[in-house]
């Protein structure tokens, strides 16, 4: 994993909200219950997305505090899942299969819903035999400061983290920005760049 291993690109947030007593047992339920599961239904074409453990991207267990908490640290990933099926081999299949319909139906020309229906059966069978892409991005949270880095910078990926982060512990992750880690240590930084009139910074709460 790239967070235990060098170089990372992230978003860094702050987390609102208080900590509760006991979290680590709470924590590692909540984990679990939001722990990435596999798709009921290989045959769709459809997102599937959990929490899993970074050592290995099927560990879903977190029972072991040892393999997620670290110190101050807690340190797990986000893992989605989403099978694609390439277009232009899957056009090329499809366009056999309404050759073989006409050719037993002795007719020139494919109807529409015949067509449809076969285009269906098609990517029920072909997503059915097909491996999904995986992808997987870190998250280190600071539980004693409330910060916490996650390890992909899409827009996309980042919303699904914040919204799947307070289903999971009624915790709010809200974005930094690098003048947030500034104007603590310097206060008047912003009526300066506010002089400027380059930039008009007020630090709030972006939810």
């Amino acid at each position: 994993m790239a967070v235990l291993r060098g170089a990372v690109s992230a978003r860094r947030y702050r987390v609102v909200g208080a900590i509760p007593d006991g979290f680590r047992d709470s924590f590692s339920d909540s984990l679990v219950s939001y722990a990435f599961r596999e798709s009921a239904d290989p045959g769709r074409a459809q997102e599937t997305f959990g929490w899993v453990e970074i050592h290995n991207l099927l560990d879903t267990n977190f029972s072991d505090l040892n393999r997620w908490l670290f110190d101050r640290y807690a340190v797990f990933a986000l893992r989605t899942d989403k099978k694609v099926l390439p277009s232009r081999l899957f056009k090329a299949h499809l366009e056999k299969r309404v050759q073989a319909w006409c050719q037993a139906q002795q007719r020139t020309h494919c109807p529409p819903t015949v067509r449809a229906e076969l285009k269906e059966r098609l990517e029920l069978e072909l997503l059915g035999r097909s491996l999904p892409r995986v992808q997987l991005h870190e998250v280190s949270w600071n539980l004693v400061d409330g910060w916490l880095l996650f390890h992909n910078l899409s827009a996309a990926a980042n919303e699904r983290f914040r919204k799947l982060f307070f289903q999971t512990f009624g915790l709010k992750a809200l974005p930094e920005a690098p003048l947030d880690r500034v104007l603590p240590v310097d206060p008047a930084l912003a009526d300066r760049l506010a002089l400027t009139g380059g930039l008009d910074y007020r630090p709030e709460d972006r939810a």
